[in-house]
């Protein structure tokens, strides 16, 4: 399988926090972000200047030839919204464990317990998964489950649906019912930097309607929910995500997790993954 992992656009730092000079790492490469007079800058090793694109709060690089400009969250220009900068995580696991971890729902009662899930309310129902062709996106849709805080606006436990979008290996897009105005949607997002194959630094980012809550108490809840996240992911074996269906039992719930693995194979993504078995 050809390896196109380094042609894709990767989240390496807040924007506002770049305005001192610091160092990073993207693929195992060391990389220095800095920002002068023409604006942002990223170099690797030996000077050579890397592309760049300001996004979602967020510097953007790569270190192939991206063929594709990077994807737009339309939904998050609409007026209303608070733009919440998270921070970030690091976080020692694959890159793809991680975007994976953030598809999975059936977790939600026994690690983010009395929050986003609980007892007895711990099945999955089916639910629609799709790689939609015109856009190559990994989509799943019409997913229900029970929360009894869906997000920090909410007031009492409710039916929670979700909307997952997969628009590159390593981000995903959360559209999830908005407690204050449930015909809207909160969006939360997941961008992830690769580190290294085994440790990768997520950068949360959300788009949420919430008049209520200050922007301190928005980013506690989700850091929250990140924090849950975190023993979980590094605890699990392999650390890389496997890509052979045979190496992990799927059931009902992992529908998204088994589409998203089917794509990465699809696109020749491999770096962070498993691709024969040990």
């Amino acid at each position: 399988m050809s390896d196109s992992s380094k042609d894709h656009w990767y989240p390496v730092g807040l924007l506002s926090d770049i305005y001192t000079p610091r160092q990073t790492l993207l693929f195992d490469q060391e990389i220095s972000l800095t920002h002068d007079d023409t604006g942002f800058v990223v170099k690797k090793s030996g000077g050579v200047s890397l592309p760049t694109i300001e996004r979602f709060g967020h510097l953007w690089t790569s270190l192939g030839q991206p063929d594709h400009d990077l994807f737009v969250i339309p939904e998050a220009d609409t007026p209303g919204r608070h733009l919440v900068d998270v921070g970030s995580v690091k976080v020692k696991c694959s890159p793809l464990r991680a975007v994976e971890n953030f598809l999975d729902i059936a977790h939600f009662p026994f690690i983010h317990t009395d929050i986003l899930g609980a007892e007895p309310h711990t099945e999955v129902d089916r639910y629609k998964v799709e790689i939609r062709e015109g856009v190559n996106e990994v989509w799943a849709t019409k997913v229900k489950f029970f929360q009894p805080q869906a997000a920090k606006s909410a007031e009492g436990g409710i039916i929670t649906e979700y909307m997952y979008r997969v628009p590159a290996p390593t981000c995903a897009v959360l559209y999830k019912t908005c407690p204050p105005r449930p015909k809207e949607w909160d969006i939360i997002t997941l961008f992830v930097q690769p580190l290294t194959e085994e440790w990768c630094e997520v950068w949360p980012w959300m788009a949420l309607y919430d008049d209520d809550s200050t922007m301190a108490e928005m980013v506690s809840f989700q850091q929250l929910i990140f924090m849950q996240d975190r023993s979980i992911l590094e605890n699990q074996i392999p650390l890389k995500l496997p890509l052979d269906p045979g190496m992990e039992t799927p059931t009902q719930a992992d529908m998204t997790s088994v589409a998203y693995r089917r794509w990465l194979k699809r696109i020749g993504y491999s770096y962070g993954a498993q691709v024969v078995a040990a």
